[in-house]
């Protein structure tokens, strides 16, 4: 089982959605993401796993190892809410992650409004990825 995922260029910010199961077999789909959104993006990174239906030990290492990636470029990583099945549990050298409720309360911390039509605002996303509505909207 692997991951899907969209990353949203928003004012000031990136969001980065995750579906599906963070697996060993998906750490690498996850590890590309981020990439894409260091080279694409400013500001903080907010990882929405709304849509994660669990993750493993090596799911939660792959977080981890992206707020490090992201400190390293001056940009933060936060996450719109954990899976029920576990709670991260950062390694010992990881910068802070703020957890946040839902995608719409890490959104008001940054003051962005969500959904709203903004000059220059750019989306990407895998092939796997449903169309419609965001999730958590």
């Amino acid at each position: 089982m692997t991951i899907d995922w969209r990353y949203t260029v928003e004012e000031n910010l990136g969001i980065l959605s995750v579906a599906g199961y963070l697996s060993p077999e998906a750490v690498r789909r996850f590890t590309g993401a981020v990439g894409w959104a260091l080279a694409r993006g400013t500001g903080p990174v907010i990882v929405d796993l709304t849509e994660l239906r669990s993750w493993l030990a090596e799911g939660q290492l792959a977080i981890s190892e992206a707020a490090r990636r992201l400190a390293q470029a001056g940009r933060g990583l936060e996450l719109a809410v954990i899976p029920a099945d576990g709670s991260l549990v950062p390694v010992g050298d990881c910068p802070p992650i703020p957890v946040h409720a839902d995608l719409a309360a890490a959104l008001a911390a940054h003051s962005a409004g969500h959904g709203e039509q903004m000059e220059g605002r750019h989306e990407w996303r895998t092939t796997g990825w449903p169309d419609g509505d965001t999730p958590g909207d």
